[in-house]
């Protein structure tokens, strides 16, 4: 799950040879560590639907949860916006309509994902992103191996510090959704918003629509 490139675009100012990198002298490059627990917020596009979902996340890997709270960019007639709160050790979903704070219950019945980078990854490239002076180093690192032409993960995270800064899923050789995530914090500030409000307590049990 993640919600965790149709086509990717980076302006890339430089290219930087790095040990591991196809060519390079020198011991493999491993995956940095992401860290466990973060704020901030990101862009999933989906390429079936053609659609943008902007939304504030609160990412805690030590427990194992995830709280989506979708952001609100204009009037959009019969758009519900939503809040998501991932309980992963207990597989369930709450969906919470921002509102009317209508609940729904839905079992969680995917694994974990955490936002890292697998320690079986392939290392793709390391690069700048953006123009002089910018001077942000990323990695890109996916789950292709030998025997599989395409990869179904691509990830591309930060040098200095392991932030997510995009990930892409891909099924049947087809994108289907590619996540960007910025303005990252480390620290959760409020663990409550990890806790289900009252009208969870007599929560619908199946999910509700985002129209009309």
């Amino acid at each position: 799950m993640r919600l965790l490139v149709s086509t990717l675009v980076f302006c890339l100012s430089a290219v930087v040879p790095s040990e591991g990198y196809p060519g390079a002298v020198g011991p493999p490059v491993q995956p940095c560590l992401a860290p466990q627990q973060w704020e901030g917020r990101s862009v999933e596009y989906d390429h079936k639907t053609g659609r943008n979902t902007r939304a504030i996340i609160s990412y805690d890997g030590q427990n194992q949860r995830i709280r989506v709270l979708e952001e609100k960019r204009g009037h959009v007639p019969c758009k519900k916006f939503f809040e998501y709160i991932y309980l992963f050790k207990n597989a369930v979903l709450f969906q919470i309509e921002q509102v009317t704070r209508q609940c729904s219950k839905i079992p969680l019945t995917e694994a974990w994902d955490p936002y890292d980078i697998p320690e079986n990854s392939t290392y793709e490239d390391q690069y700048f992103i953006g123009g002089p002076g910018d001077m942000i180093e990323v990695q890109e690192w996916s789950d292709r191996k030998p025997a599989r032409k395409t990869e179904a993960w691509v990830g591309v995270y930060t040098v200095k510090d392991c932030y997510p800064v995009q990930e892409t899923y891909t099924r049947n050789s087809s994108v289907t959704t590619s996540t960007r995530f910025f303005d990252i914090q480390l620290g959760i500030s409020d663990p409550e918003v990890f806790t289900p409000p009252t009208t969870c307590q007599s929560a619908r049990l199946e999910k509700m629509t985002n129209g009309c």
